[in-house]
């Protein structure tokens, strides 16, 4: 069957037509929905599936606990040892995620760090990733590390310096054969 992980940057936290006009696709075709437990867009989508009465969705969470699981849907709980909640601890998930999943949906701000490192993933595990760039409101389909430079060329300068400065993009790009990537 096939999987679709779906994700997004927080800040984002209504879905307009076009994105919902795509997860209706995703459910039409029955697909296995991957979605973490955050706020923003992981939400968002939680209730939006919820609303359409989707029953197909697997909720990937850190430890015991979900911090947003809508629909009471089965979880996927990934187990750290590490206690400090912070993005790395998450991302541990995402990147859980990123490995089982056949495909990519992103809804992106492009600002969102976790996003990125979610597109970056993607990518590195050779997953064909679609992205909405809410920016500019256009859906840019992902299938190698230039069209993710050139998706980065349309974000803000602020934006592509702070990515450069938390996880050195530009080497992740230049990269034939990137090794597993977290931002730590």
């Amino acid at each position: 069957m096939t999987k679709v992980f779906i994700g997004g940057s927080i800040k984002i936290t209504r879905l307009n037509k076009d994105i919902k006009h795509r997860i209706d696709n995703i459910i039409q075709k029955e697909y296995v929905v991957f979605i973490g437990d955050a706020n923003g867009a992981d939400k968002a989508v939680q209730k939006y599936l919820f609303d359409k009465g989707y029953k197909n969705v697997r909720v990937f969470c850190m430890g015991n606990e979900c911090r947003n699981n809508i629909g009471n849907w089965e979880t996927r709980h990934i187990e750290e040892t590490k206690s400090r909640k912070d993005y790395y601890y998450y991302s541990i998930k995402d990147l859980e995620m990123a490995r089982e999943t056949d495909y990519g949906f992103m809804i992106w701000d492009g600002k969102s760090k976790g996003t990125l490192n979610n597109i970056i993933n993607l990518l590195k595990e050779n997953k064909k990733v679609l992205v909405y760039f809410s920016p500019n409101k256009e859906f840019y389909k992902l299938l190698i590390f230039d069209d993710l430079e050139k998706l980065l060329a349309r974000c803000e300068k602020k934006s592509l310096e702070v990515f450069e400065e938390k996880f050195k993009v530009s080497q992740i790009l230049k990269q034939e054969q990137p090794q597993e990537f977290h931002l730590a």
